[in-house]
């Protein structure tokens, strides 16, 4: 165990349980021991507390010696690390400011009580930017502490790449979960918008945020998927997309046929970043099954960085207008607050529209495209001190299209970068056939880069 849970998928400990091969207060004891063990993990939790976690366990274990809870409840026993801007009712939820410092909600966000309800364990909140901005917080990246995790999520991100949690939260607006899972070389998936609930979760642009989680195994990402998403007759349109999959992937071989974009941040991606993403869209193409081709994007996507700039900052300005007037708020997120205090009505409109047509435009590419990929990232993580380089992750985010950052590459150091693979909106479920073939065909990894 004192690699954490680098080698516990949840599917792994779901099924020791079944066997009585392990209990809910050992699972809860692999976390609390390897957050003891690795020393940047105290840098990426805001609220921890071992006893509070070894209590539930136990509470949870009487439960299920009572029979009164299962494992059909499929993150029974599960530790889950959640982003600090989840509603909570075991920790405070202070969104990294210190103007809510030590503020308790006294509820749980929806996908909060999701988790619960599954049998999952709150095992603390993770460290974020402040009000999951951009301010870069405290967490550490594991490969290289000189280097930046990724900023809004990395907590989340950076825990998972310890072995600390098998599962944890994360939001994303703009590249929130792609860019930490990126470098601290972890997997982060991002769903079709509006998929998992974002009732008690902290408001920053009402048509980009967007809940999402990482996992340190592959394996995990579909069951949690299926915990956490909304289901029913309530939501017609993504329930009758997601069953229709079901239906009509069952029995049925195809070639997949898979766009490679390289869109407008490329020219000033890292050579190595190139070089080892063409190589690898090389090797995927010699696959049978898979036919991969190059495609451009309208005038409109490639403007995407712009359009999203203006709604991003215009909607900041309305959210955090009273935050704004406080002192204790960083000069970073000041200016962008402000920034956005310039943006008229009719551009923010104006923006909204274009943000439409790139979700048509986008809607129309998977016609012909079962899945588009690109490098998430320019390259590795940069020194803490330097600005990430643009990349791709907020026109997928713009898209409402589910995203996956997969843990594939590794620069002459040895610092991860990596693979996002895309589908259209609502084919979160063909993304997740997609990469258990890659994986089953030895294209992709089945967990996370290992941190030494």
């Amino acid at each position: 165990m004192e690699q954490g849970f680098k080698e516990y998928s949840i599917k792994r400990l779901n099924s020791m349980l079944e066997k009585r091969k392990i209990s809910i207060e050992e699972i809860a004891n692999i976390c609390i021991k390897r957050t003891e063990d690795a020393e940047q993990a105290k840098y990426a939790w805001t609220s921890f507390d071992p006893e509070k976690l070894r209590c539930n366990a136990r509470e949870l274990q009487r439960a299920f010696e009572k029979k009164e809870i299962t494992t059909a409840k499929k993150l029974l026993g599960i530790p889950v690390g959640i982003k600090d801007i989840f509603n909570t009712i075991d920790y405070p939820t202070q969104m990294g400011s210190d103007i809510w410092k030590d503020f308790t909600p006294g509820n749980d966000a929806r996908v909060v009580y999701n988790i619960k309800n599954s049998g999952g364990l709150v095992a603390g909140k993770t460290d974020t930017a402040e009000f999951a901005v951009h301010k870069l917080n405290k967490t550490l990246n594991p490969h290289d502490e000189k280097r930046t995790p990724g900023t809004s999520s990395s907590g989340s991100a950076a825990l998972i790449a310890l072995g600390v949690l098998p599962l944890t939260l994360g939001t994303q607006t703009a590249a929130s979960i792609m860019r930490p899972a990126s470098f601290c070389g972890v997997y982060g998936y991002k769903p079709s918008f509006g998929l998992i609930p974002r009732t008690g979760v902290l408001k920053t642009a009402d048509t980009l945020d967007t809940v999402g989680f990482f996992t340190y195994h592959l394996e995990d990402m579909e069951i949690v998927f299926d915990v956490l998403r909304v289901k029913g007759m309530n939501y017609p349109i993504s329930n009758r997309l997601l069953s229709d999959f079901q239906m009509q992937s069952k029995n049925r071989s195809k070639t997949w046929k898979i766009g490679i974009v390289k869109g407008t941040p490329w020219q000033d991606y890292e050579d190595y970043t190139k070089a080892s993403f063409l190589t690898w869209a090389k090797k995927l193409g010699n696959n049978k099954n898979i036919h991969v081709e190059e495609l451009e994007f309208s005038d409109t996507i490639s403007k995407a960085h712009e359009i999203h700039s203006n709604i991003y900052n215009r909607s900041l300005s309305y959210y955090f207008k009273d935050e704004y007037k406080e002192t204790e708020m960083s000069p970073i997120m000041k200016e962008i607050v402000g920034e956005g205090m310039e943006i008229n009505k009719e551009t923010f409109l104006d923006s909204l529209r274009k943000q439409e047509m790139i979700i048509d435009e986008i809607d129309e590419i998977f016609n012909d495209y079962d899945a588009l990929i690109t490098p998430t990232t320019a390259g590795s993580a940069p020194l803490r001190e330097i600005l990430e380089k643009k990349d791709s992750g907020l026109i997928w985010t713009m898209a409402h299209i589910p995203t996956v950052n997969i843990p594939l590459f590794s620069d002459a150091n040895g610092l991860p970068f990596g693979l996002t693979v895309v589908a259209g909106k609502y084919r979160d479920l063909k993304l997740f056939k997609l990469l258990r073939e890659l994986e089953a065909q030895g294209l992709i990894p089945d967990k996370a880069n290992p941190v030494i």
